[in-house]
């Protein structure tokens, strides 16, 4: 335990001087003359000063991805401010001095790479005489080298932000005060050094002990819109930092004070500079957007002034084409069947264009009552794979006065209630002239951090089609077409760590990069609605790129609930990569490139009992819980927790972590499988409506515990209209 050092003198003076200038700063601020003030990020990712964080929060939404590159580290972090009072950080830093590994054949000249992930909480909102203040941690469930505590409290006078913490852990090595915590308990007074079993795990026992120190600093916006500066006293003296340790690399600190400059280009970006410890120049970049404020612009079919036919007046046939084509076109239903009865008319079809239901009923509406007459009653059953998920029923007469604003703020949900799906009723006028699906799509497979090089992926083409021989059956298959991938740099062959999993996932280098083009997925699917509430899809064939077998699945699901309830089991056997269709018959397979043998998946009983919940909290608004419990591909068991976090515009935030009862140790490196994926609309994205999504996922390494099978149907998300989750319309 480091004793107490007192304070020196300089950061005294500092902080004499400006408690002394508070009052005047506080009464000569000027709202009109200066820029807004905004937060800005840290060195390590996170709002803060340089090495230090702060107690202030960004807008929530804010989204930053940036780069901060010195003589000893180079820090790539994202950050995304989840809610107005929770920040999270993930970062990969390369430690330019060290090596990944001891092994030239394996690691190569990769260097040391240190995966870890931040948050910060805030405590108190700013106010006239309270400061915004923070807890945070650093490095939580990383590798231990920068794992560090912090409760910072921020305060502003006019275009100056004031900065008070204290830190623990590596935020606070240098000691300068007892650590407050010591009088409670002797187990706070000292620190254990690095991670426990392969990294990845929370040291919890750390939280708060060891050498704590007082830090502060501030940070000035100058009256030229795009220029901020910083002043720092850093609470940390880079004594126990990994290259010093370990590398016997010389880090000295020659000052406690940070200096820094950041210049902001617009709205999107940041650049950085600071001269740290006395004698190292740091640089950094940062990209920024909201993903609260992003917004579709679309070149659309135009809405049709709402004009009724007469009533009784004769509608031909060609004309009950010309409907369907503009339920296509104008309200993106697809795959339309429509009924016609004396009362009313049934659309069964798939929404493909419109989040916002409510637009796609408006104008569904407004087409059918341009095409009909003496119709009461408009009756919508969404589907999706041709099953019937909600029925929307939409009167005609109250339609009416909302299409022509008869009374002040109409909506189209005046006019509609929901139903339970029924079956059609009256006389079929048109029906789907085409059971084939075809689809092609960009896929993007990426790892990071991992031994062999920082950056794995492969990039290529998915080209998938599909016949429907009933509608409730389906043959359908996939062919993925490889463009480029740098997986030949994966040589996790045998693990170096000793671990003897079956090789249900490591061994993605053998399917991507030794397959140019490969058949992904050829399978027979049935579904059905087996109830009101109830669900059920039953499958066969290759199943996704590594296994095939048969499959089943089963959902409970009420219209308008906010909870669903599922479950699945497959019986799985693992594909040859050495063959497009064949599938390994022995356990026990041997590499002839190491002359070493390793284990594969000869079948399987793998499936999941899982709970989906979206909370009504008002702290954890727009959000999803994801709990799934059962056997893994490696035949280790568990539990998958996945939450998950929608914003104004749609985009989905998400983070996922699997435990069973595979041991560190077994596991290997990283110690339980965990993941981040971003999931955006096509539609802010493109000039089209629509409700198709592109989704991003981030896996720190590649490993053979807690891996699901990849289904190609869920049936969650086939009835998302149920409880929109992913279909969900912009709230901005």
């Amino acid at each position: 335990m480091k004793k107490f050092t007192p304070l020196p003198k300089t950061i005294s003076r500092l902080s004499a001087i400006s408690l002394a200038l508070l009052p005047a700063l506080h009464a000569q601020a000027d709202e009109f003359s200066y820029p807004a003030f905004q937060p800005s990020q840290s060195d390590f990712g996170g709002v803060g000063l340089m090495q230090m964080p702060t107690g202030r929060m960004a807008p929530e939404g804010e989204f930053n991805l940036q780069a901060t590159l010195n003589e000893n580290y180079y820090h790539y972090t994202a950050t995304l401010q989840l809610f107005p009072w929770l920040e999270a950080t993930l970062r990969y830093t390369e430690i330019q001095d060290l090596l990944y590994c001891d092994d030239p054949s394996f690691c190569g000249s990769n260097t040391l790479t240190d995966k870890g992930m931040d948050f910060k909480i805030r405590l108190l909102e700013e106010s006239y005489w309270l400061p915004e203040t923070s807890i945070g941690v650093r490095d939580f469930a990383g590798t231990g080298l920068f794992d560090g505590e912090y409760i910072a409290a921020s305060k502003r006078f006019g275009q100056v932000d004031f900065t008070l913490g204290v830190g623990w852990g590596y935020i606070g090595n240098s000691g300068n005060i007892t650590n407050p915590f010591c009088d409670i308990s002797d187990r706070f007074c000292d620190r254990s050094v690095g991670a426990s079993g392969k990294g990845g795990m929370t040291e919890f026992e750390n939280f708060f002990s060891g050498p704590a120190a007082l830090y502060g600093g501030l940070e000035y916006q100058s009256p030229w819109e795009p220029l901020r500066f910083k002043l720092e006293y850093d609470g940390n003296d880079y004594k126990s930092d990994r290259p010093v340790v370990s590398g016997s690399v010389s880090m000295p600190q020659d000052s406690k004070f940070n200096y820094g400059v950041l210049y902001r280009l617009g709205q999107w970006g940041d650049l950085r500079a600071s001269y740290e410890r006395g004698n190292t120049w740091t640089f950094g970049f940062t990209l920024r957007t909201n993903f609260n404020d992003l917004k579709a612009n679309w070149l659309d079919e135009p809405l049709p002034a709402y004009r009724p036919k007469a009533e009784g007046e004769h509608i031909s046939d060609n004309e009950y084409l010309v409907l369907a084509e503009e339920l296509k076109t104008i309200a993106g239903y697809d795959d339309i069947t429509l009924y016609k009865s004396n009362d009313h008319i049934t659309i069964v079809g798939e929404q493909k264009k419109y989040r916002d239901s409510q637009e796609a009923h408006r104008r569904a509406a407004t087409v059918l009552a341009n095409h009909t007459s003496s119709i009461s009653e408009y009756r919508i059953i969404e589907t999706v794979n041709r099953q019937p998920v909600l029925e929307t029923r939409i009167d005609a007469n109250k339609y009416a006065d909302v299409a022509e604003v008869k009374y002040i703020d109409a909506d189209v949900s005046d006019s509609a209630t929901t139903w339970v799906p029924t079956t059609p009723k009256g006389q079929k006028i048109a029906e789907p002239s085409d059971d084939w699906d075809f689809g092609i799509a960009p896929t993007l497979q990426q790892s990071i951090g991992g031994s062999e090089d920082f950056y794995l992926f492969n990039i290529g083409i998915n080209a998938g089609a599909g016949y429907w021989l009933t509608n409730h059956v389906e043959v359908g298959g996939s062919v993925y077409i490889n463009l480029y991938d740098n997986y030949d740099k994966f040589l996790y062959d045998v693990p170096p760590d000793g671990t003897n999993n079956l090789r249900v996932r490591t061994l993605v280098r053998q399917y991507i990069n030794e397959n140019s083009v490969r058949v992904d997925n050829l399978q027979l699917t049935w579904m059905d609605k087996l109830n009101n509430n109830w669900y059920a899809q039953a499958y066969g064939g290759y199943l996704e790129t590594m296994f095939g077998g048969l499959g089943g699945e089963v959902l409970y699901r009420p219209i308008g609930s906010n909870w669903a309830f599922g479950f699945d089991a497959n019986y799985v056997v693992q594909r040859d990569p050495e063959s497009q269709f064949g599938f390994f018959r022995d356990e026990m397979q041997f590499d002839p490139l190491t002359g070493k043998d390793y284990r594969v998946q000869t079948g399987a009983l793998t499936g999941h009992a899982t709970a989906y919940y979206q909370p009504h909290w008002e702290w954890l608004p727009n959000t999803l819980f994801r709990v799934s419990a059962g056997r893994y591909l490696a035949e280790d068991i568990g539990v998958t927790i996945d939450f998950s976090k929608q914003f104004d515009s749609g985009v989905i935030a998400g983070a996922f972590a699997t435990f069973t009862d595979m041991s560190t140790e077994e596991y290997g490196e990283g110690s339980y499988s965990k993941g981040f994926y971003i999931s955006i609309p096509f539609d802010i994205m493109t000039v089209k409506p629509s409700k198709n999504r592109a989704t991003i996922s981030w896996m720190p390494l590649t490993r053979d515990g807690g891996q699901m099978l990849n289904r190609k149907y869920q049936l969650f998300s086939m009835t998302d209209d149920r409880y929109p989750w992913y279909g969900r319309k912009a709230l901005n």
